[in-house]
């Protein structure tokens, strides 16, 4: 306790002379761009749309996949997956549960590995190990060989939504993120109509085929589906600001000024990083990371409906194949209403009642369908259901990583410990769908209102939180931004 308490306490910092022996001819000229800096110059929105053009399409594309892979298991079970493999309704909530456990475990450290590596390297690294899973899964024979396989899948996949989030938030500024993170995050919901889609074809036209079952085609193509693009990623994906190939010298300065000038401590240039240790300390020991988390946990809580969707659509009347059509309205809406909030989020730099109202609009709706039982009434009510979920989610994380921008270390972790934990909550998610509940589903429909409801009232008081909550920072922290406002009080008096 007494190591804890000396970490929190007021350190004194090095000397000015001290600090500038250590930085390099290009923190020298970075810092002098970042005297000259003008924001929203022609030359910086031709940059955005630069950085847009290769982050944007190939993150996107990678999202869907990802997600895809992590899903189909709902649209494999419809299939007749749970028949082959015997799983009756407490052993499929397991198979679903299990993958959140290897997430847990590996998000974190995942992320600090990518503060220290390429972003072109590691992200088409683990989508590759991640599509050839998938593809191998169409091998399992009974239960416990698709619980060894889809807690492998998270482990890998644990890597990649955090990765692309803090990378993200590498590149742009607080006024660019938020739209941005709605438009990746939007493949994650446009998935669950492609793979609706997807899923529809490949397990009505070729179950059988070679006598292999249409559950199992449907791990095998979107898996190699995946491998495939992962190897086209690696040639694409941009790496940070400051190393990036693809950018030229001026590009890669102007791309790092206007993140730093746009960061809440602006003299961070040849500033010591944050060992993995000490980013660790100052993510955990920032009472902001639990508030943040707290809503995140509650609307993931909501999310793992994702899971149900073809169940649920199926017990209002349709067939196996029209099931998984039907899913596809269900996603759309919920992929315009997602990109609205955040285009208008952005517009306002306002993300407090944009997260509120939509959790609101969720909750209203998942409460009539616990109460309604009319088909199509529920279905209309499982669109803005499913829109009130997926708008919230990237919005709080655009909100948490750029109230926690810096340093970047910690921000890398605040984000994976957020979305790992967030994740968790789909381990008891899994289990609010039982099917002797159906087709009313009660239980399920009633925890997600609650969830939903919770998360909206914390939403709206995370900002009355961080008001009377007085944030405490690291030894390491202190060190760091007192060596960062020294330095920016002199580039003010040059």
């Amino acid at each position: 306790m007494a190591d804890i308490k000396d970490d929190m306490d007021h350190v004194e910092i090095s000397s000015q002379k001290g600090k500038d022996d250590v930085m390099t001819t290009a923190d020298i000229e970075l810092r002098e761009a970042l005297k000259n800096y003008v924001p929203g110059t022609e030359a910086e929105k031709k940059l955005v749309r630069k950085i847009d053009l290769y982050i944007m399409p190939m993150l996107w594309i990678m999202y869907i996949m990802n997600y895809v892979d992590r899903t189909n298991i709902g649209n494999a079970k419809v299939a007749g997956m749970d028949v082959d493999l015997d799983l009756d309704s407490n052993r499929y909530a397991w198979v679903l549960s299990v993958f959140f456990f290897g997430y847990l475990i590996c998000e974190v450290p995942s992320n600090m590995i990518l503060t220290r590596t390429r972003p072109s390297i590691f992200l088409p690294g683990i989508m590759l190990l991640w599509g050839a899973l998938s593809a191998a899964m169409a091998c399992v024979q009974n239960y416990a060989d698709i619980l060894v396989f889809r807690f492998i899948l998270g482990c890998i996949e644990s890597g990649f939504f955090p990765g692309v989030l803090f990378v993200m938030s590498c590149w742009y500024t607080k006024v660019e993120i938020g739209k941005r993170f709605a438009i990746f995050y939007s493949a994650a919901v446009l998935s669950g109509a492609f793979g609706g889609l997807l899923a529809g074809g490949i397990t009505g036209g070729l179950d059988g085929a070679h006598g292999i079952e249409g559950w199992r085609w449907l791990f095998i193509i979107e898996g190699v589906a995946t491998v495939g693009l992962s190897i086209i990623a690696k040639f694409v994906i941009l790496d940070f600001p400051d190393s990036s190939k693809v950018l030229t010298l001026e590009e890669r300065q102007l791309a790092s000024v206007r993140i730093l000038a746009d960061s809440a401590v602006e003299g961070s240039i040849g500033s010591k990083r944050l060992t993995h240790w000490e980013a660790f300390k100052a993510a955990a020991c920032d009472l902001r990371t639990y508030a943040f988390m707290l809503v995140f946990v509650l609307d993931v809580g909501a999310g793992t409906i994702s899971y149900f969707i073809p169940t649920i659509t199926k017990t209002l009347g349709y067939s196996t194949t029209k099931a998984q059509y039907m899913t596809v309205p269900v996603y759309a809406v919920a992929t315009v209403c997602l990109n609205i909030t955040a285009y208008s989020a952005d517009h306002f730099n306002e993300r407090r009642w944009h997260i509120t109202g939509a959790l609101a609009v969720g909750f209203i709706c998942s409460l009539v369908c616990a109460i309604v039982q009319t088909a199509i009434v529920r279905y209309v009510m499982l669109c803005f259901v499913a829109a009130g979920i997926w708008t919230a989610l990237p919005l709080i994380i655009a909100w948490a990583s750029k109230t926690m921008d810096f340093p970047a270390e910690k921000r890398a972790i605040c984000i994976a410990m957020i979305n790992a934990v967030g994740n968790l909550s789909s381990v008891y998610g899994s289990h609010l769908w039982p099917s002797t509940s159906a087709p009313q589903y009660t239980l399920g429909w009633g925890v997600t209102a609650a969830f939903l409801g919770a998360g909206c009232l914390g939403a709206a008081l995370i900002p009355v939180f961080m008001h009377y909550v007085p944030v405490r920072l690291t030894k390491a922290e202190l060190a760091l931004k007192e060596q960062c406002e020294i330095a920016a009080d002199e580039r003010r008096d040059d």
